[in-house]
């Protein structure tokens, strides 16, 4: 390695090393160097526009045709597959690892490449918390106020107010929500 390259690698591992003391310091966690080095609510901004606080880490990853609503925020190592086209109500929290799916490739796997992908769009309402590691299915409509249980795969639609966990997911409450308090009815 040349001087110049070795200068640039110590200042890289200096900018590193306080890069993860600053976010230590502020948010008692560590991230992927690359979380630390660019600011997840600008890209929201570069993604959705500017002006509605929209938070999404830099190891999503958004493709084709998605629609987020103001103050929502999209965690890490998620993935939004907009080719069927995706929208995402305001207030709503996509955590880690998340897949919201809007097309698959069955048909054109089982016969040969011969047969087109199914593509179906997905819309998740307003005010919805969808836990870690959860899947939703093309095709699939989440009404406003949901809960989606972490691990959950989603492939039918969920009416408002529902919690839902499970593979297949399955209803297992509902959401009641009075003014700013919110409370869990279990079936």
């Amino acid at each position: 390695m040349d001087d110049e390259l070795k200068r640039l690698h110590q200042q890289l591992v200096a900018l590193h090393h306080q890069l993860r003391q600053d976010t230590f310091t502020q948010y008692h966690r560590i991230n992927p160097f690359y979380e630390d080095l660019f600011d997840w609510k600008e890209r929201g901004e570069f993604l959705f526009g500017p002006g509605k606080n929209i938070t999404v880490y830099n190891t999503c990853s958004v493709v084709g045709d998605v629609q987020v609503g103001a103050n929502t925020w999209i965690g890490p190592y998620t993935a939004l597959d907009g080719t069927g086209g995706i929208k995402i109500g305001s207030f709503c929290s996509v955590s880690s690892g998340v897949n919201i799916l809007t097309h698959d490739t069955v048909k054109w796997a089982l016969t040969g490449g011969k047969a087109a992908y199914d593509f179906a769009p997905v819309e998740i309402g307003d005010c919805c918390f969808i836990g870690t590691g959860a899947v939703i299915m093309k095709g699939v409509t989440v009404g406003h106020h949901c809960v989606i249980g972490a691990g959950a795969i989603v492939t039918k639609d969920i009416p408002d107010f529902s919690i839902v966990f499970g593979v297949p997911a399955k209803i297992t409450g509902q959401v009641v929500v009075d003014n700013d308090t919110v409370a869990y009815q279990y079936f």
